[in-house]
Order: C-alpha cells, then sequence, then structure tokens
C-alpha cells in the first residue's frame, strides 16, 4: 500500500495483457511478461506506485495449465518486484482453446473449462497470498454478427453458458466479470449487457467489468444503433452533452460493476493484429481522448448520491493495441500511474 496516498483505496494495478493483445505475425511482437512486470514495477509519481497487476491467463504471459510449481514461481517473482495479482483474464476465445458461449455443446464445454481452469489458478493463487482481490474476466467469445442471427435465442444461450460458469466459479470462491465491448455478442451495447447480466441473475457470483473507453462506444450505437444515446452528427465540443450520455450507461451498469478499468479513447473503432474492431485505447494524455477520465470515472465509482461504491478493490489500467515503441518507453507507465493516482484522489475512501 502507498503511505504517502490521501486515500489507500481502492489499489492501483496495470494490466498485463497489452503486451499480448493485438500483437501478432500481422502486427508486432508480443512483449514478454516480464518486461511488462518491470516496467510496471519501476514506475513512480510523487513517491506512489502501482500496487499489483492484472493478468492474463494465456501463453506466452502465464499458461493457463499451469502447474502448482509454475504458480508458485509467478507469485515469487511478484513478490520480489513488491507487486501482486489482482483480475485474471479467462481465454475464452476459440483460438486460445475456449468456444462460443452461445455456441454448440462442444463450444459451450471449451469455454467453461477455460474458465474452470481461470478458477483453479485464482483460487491458487490467493492460498499463495499474493492476490487478495480481483475477479476471472470473461466475455461471450462470439461476434455481434453471429449473435444478430438469431438474438433472443443467442442471449439465452450465452445466459445459459454464464449460469453453468458462475456454479465453477463458486466452487473455487472465485467471481466472474462479463467484459461490455461492441465486438461481442449480446454484450455489443448496455442495454444488451444489462439485459443478459439479468437473464444469468446470478449477481452474488456474476457482474460486470466496465472498461471506460469500450462502454463510451456505447453511447455512439456502435453495433447497436437502436440504442446510441448520442446523434449522429455529435460535435465532441459538447462534453456536457457527452457527460450526461455517458452517466446514464453507468447508471444502467453500475449495480452490476464489480470490476473497473480506467482508459481513454478518442471515439474510434480500430482492430490490430488478432483482435477483432473494438474501441480505441489512448494515451491519457492523447489530445484527441475524449474522455474526461477523473470525471468520467466518477460515473462508475460514485453512486447517484455521490457517495463511494467500494464496489471495485482495485482499478486497472487498460491501454491495448499501442505500438511496442509506446509500450516500452517507461514515460508511458508514468503518465498512466498520475491519471490512476488523480482517480484515485478524487474517488478513493479510507
Amino acid at each position: 500500500m502507498n503511505a504517502t496516498a490521501p486515500h489507500p483505496f481502492p489499489a492501483l494495478h496495470n494490466a498485463m495483457w497489452p503486451g499480448l493483445v493485438g500483437k501478432g505475425p500481422d502486427s508486432e511482437p508480443p512483449i514478454d511478461l516480464d518486461t511488462m512486470l518491470d516496467l510496471t514495477a519501476a514506475a513512480r509519481v510523487d513517491g506512489v506506485r502501482f500496487d499489483g497487476v492484472d493478468l492474463f491467463l494465456s501463453l506466452p504471459h502465464t499458461d493457463i495449465d499451469s502447474s502448482d510449481d509454475d504458480l508458485a514461481r509467478l507469485a515469487e517473482k511478484l513478490a520480489s518486484k513488491g507487486l501482486r495479482a489482482g483480475s485474471l483474464v479467462a481465454p475464452v476465445w476459440p483460438p486460445t482453446g475456449g468456444g462460443s458461449a452461445m455456441g454448440d455443446a462442444a463450444e459451450r464445454g471449451r469455454f467453461l473449462t477455460q474458465v474452470e481452469k481461470a478458477c483453479r489458478i485464482g483460487r491458487k493463487l490467493r492460498d499463495l497470498k499474493i492476490r487478495e482481490y480481483g475477479i476471472v474476466r470473461i466475455d461471450s467469445a462470439a461476434s455481434p454478427a453471429e449473435w444478430a442471427k438469431d438474438p433472443g435465442s443467442g442471449t439465452r444461450r450465452i445466459a445459459e453458458t454464464f449460469r453453468e460458469a458462475a456454479t465453477i466459479a463458486e466452487s473455487f470462491g472465485e467471481r466472474l466479470a462479463a467484459e461490455g465491448e461492441i465486438c461481442w455478442a449480446g454484450m455489443h451495447s448496455w442495454r444488451n449487457n444489462v439485459q443478459l447480466l439479468e437473464m444469468v441473475d446470478r449477481p452474488k457470483t456474476v457482474g460486470f467489468q466496465a472498461d471506460m473507453a469500450h462502454v463510451m462506444l456505447f453511447t455512439m450505437g456502435f453495433n447497436a444503433p437502436e440504442d446510441r444515446l448520442l446523434p449522429d452528427d455529435f460535435e465532441w465540443s459538447q462534453t456536457g452533452r457527452l457527460a450526461e450520455a455517458y452517466a446514464k450507461v453507468a447508471a444502467a451498469l453500475r449495480p452490476w460493476t464489480i470490476d473497473f478499468h480506467i482508459a481513454q479513447n478518442d471515439g474510434t473503432v480500430k482492430g490490430s493484429g488478432s483482435h477483432d474492431k473494438t474501441g480505441r485505447h489512448c494515451l491519457p494524455t492523447d489530445p484527441n481522448g475524449r474522455l474526461d477520465i477523473v470525471r468520467d470515472s466518477g460515473a462508475w465509482l460514485r453512486d447517484a448520491a455521490g457517495n463511494p461504491t467500494r464496489a471495485v478493490q482495485h482499478l486497472c489500467w487498460d491501454g491495448c493495441m499501442f505500438p511496442n515503441s509506446v509500450m516500452l518507453d517507461p514515460k508511458t507507465w508514468q503518465d498512466v500511474l498520475r491519471v490512476m493516482i488523480a482517480v484515485r484522489n478524487a474517488h478513493g475512501w479510507n
């Protein structure tokens, strides 16, 4: 814990998966976990540092089939750098060994197997005293285009799969957070996310992971024009109107939110490497960033009465698909840490 911080909670984490997401044969080489950890551990702003990291459970970072000895070495490595583990990303997608949550029995079986393996790792890292909080992150691992062929049955199948996943998670003492994003079937708009979570109806076990950049696109109706809150001709200079629309999305999903990503977005959509088109993450200092990160974090971290919800125990920075030259620059992580500290100063608690 950072003794000099005015609020010790929530903790501040860095995501490790930007070293992998959007990297690949038609992009840039992945950045290995050790390098990502070293960059994170070295970042300092006025004596404050990152408290931990959120992990991607897929090679070449953390093997979903890690042995107990592998996990013990991982815990030792994190501890040696003064970091702890938080949330874990389950590799539920077909390219990483999973399958569509709305697919056939075999696909859904692969999805659930990956959830079970991720929950086992989560429990083991708790037992090793390196992970005190955090969730296992999932999504539907299917496309909105496939879902649109039969929306009703698609959402029902995803909900059924998520309920089975919840039973698995509970057996390990874990919780699952579904990340809404315009590239995921049945989770590609704010209304669809609420409908899905209500249909799953396991609020103690299955919640929502809000990434600030991705949820902003819900206001613009990408892949779900019927749910857009801002008009086609919206002018970004209308910052108050954006804040109002953003707050409406947050109000709908905040009761379900159990994991939160600090991020920035320039309002465009892109894909990189093997990653489907989704919201474009920007650096917090990007002049084209559309969000007021500190203000808009409050829409998630404070309730309707303005009180901190305390629903998340850590904040995680998520910035995917940056060039490796940006990722390997120590200043990048100082700038990220600085804005995360500002969010905690504004909305944290003791």
